[in-house]
């Protein structure tokens, strides 16, 4: 099968071999988040909003989109709405106005009645050279591409959260980075820019991309490849310990914190490789 990799499974094994094995070998789930159900839920509203005409997208309407756009996720994975209100710790009252706020404040951010994107939730893909007979296939979802009269492309993503430090910056541009080679590779233009709009702290960074940046990228991405391939031939997935490990869902299981990884299974290189995973490109990587 052809190698794939998209750009949360690439940026997994960049902070941590073994946070990679987890999700990608051992497949081990995530404990379900209100928070990142949150964030899927917001992104869905500020999809919707382009339907309506540029007069009609105020933060009233937007928030009046959140009630069926929550009913058609949970039409879509009914445990959404167990996790909401199974979860004794949350007020799902308060959960929906915060979801409503982060809404609203992304008017604050960009004036939605001004913008015509051309596309949203954009899959994006393209194959790039590694010297072997299929090459790596590159691919992911941008929340957003608004291209102006004269072509130049921006690349917009949402994050519900807040704006990283200047020490974490680097790991969302990734990211974007990514998106824009790809976009590069497909329609032959490098973005004019990149644009991360954080509605949780109403920060929005922007990055101009050049084509040396992407071409460090592609050859990084090349090379984490290389990594990934040859940890899961050796069964080397060592931890790399780092200040993200406080936000590890497996921090229970690493042995840096004094866990024990289950035993790899069998198809250990299999699973590391197989491109469904290696390459599953959520739409939503918040």
């Amino acid at each position: 099968m052809t190698a794939a990799l998209s750009p949360s499974r690439a940026a997994d094994f960049k902070q941590c071999p073994l946070l990679y094995r987890f999700r990608v070998v051992d497949r081990i789930p995530a404990p379900p988040s209100p928070a990142a159900a949150r964030g899927t839920l917001v992104h869905a509203v500020l999809e919707r909003v382009f339907d309506l005409a540029a007069e009609q997208r105020t933060p009233e309407a937007a928030v009046g989109l959140l009630p069926q756009a929550w009913a058609a996720l949970v039409e879509e994975e009914p445990e959404l709405a167990t996790m909401i209100a199974d979860d004794e710790t949350l007020d799902e009252e308060a959960w929906f106005t915060q979801a409503a706020t982060l809404v609203q404040k992304w008017f604050g951010l960009e004036d939605p009645t001004r913008l015509e994107p051309q596309e949203r939730e954009l899959y994006v893909e393209t194959t790039v050279d590694t010297g072997d007979a299929d090459g790596l296939v590159l691919r992911g979802y941008v929340d957003r591409l608004d291209v102006a009269p004269t072509g130049a492309m921006r690349v917009v993503d949402y994050k519900t959260g807040r704006s990283p430090n200047e020490r974490f910056e680097a790991k969302a541009l990734f990211q974007m980075k990514f998106y824009g080679l790809v976009l590069w590779r497909t329609r032959g233009q490098i973005p004019a820019l990149l644009q991360l709009v954080y509605l949780g702290d109403g920060e929005v960074v922007r990055y101009v991309p050049d084509e040396r940046d992407l071409l460090a990228l592609e050859a990084n991405l090349k090379a984490v490849w290389a990594a990934i391939d040859r940890a899961a031939r050796t069964g080397d997935w060592r931890p790399s310990p780092s200040r993200l490990c406080d936000w590890c869902d497996y921090r229970d299981l690493c042995p840096a914190w004094g866990g024990t990884p289950p035993p790899l299974p069998d198809d250990a290189v299999a699973r590391a490789l197989d491109p469904r995973v290696t390459g599953a490109a959520p739409k939503n990587d918040d």
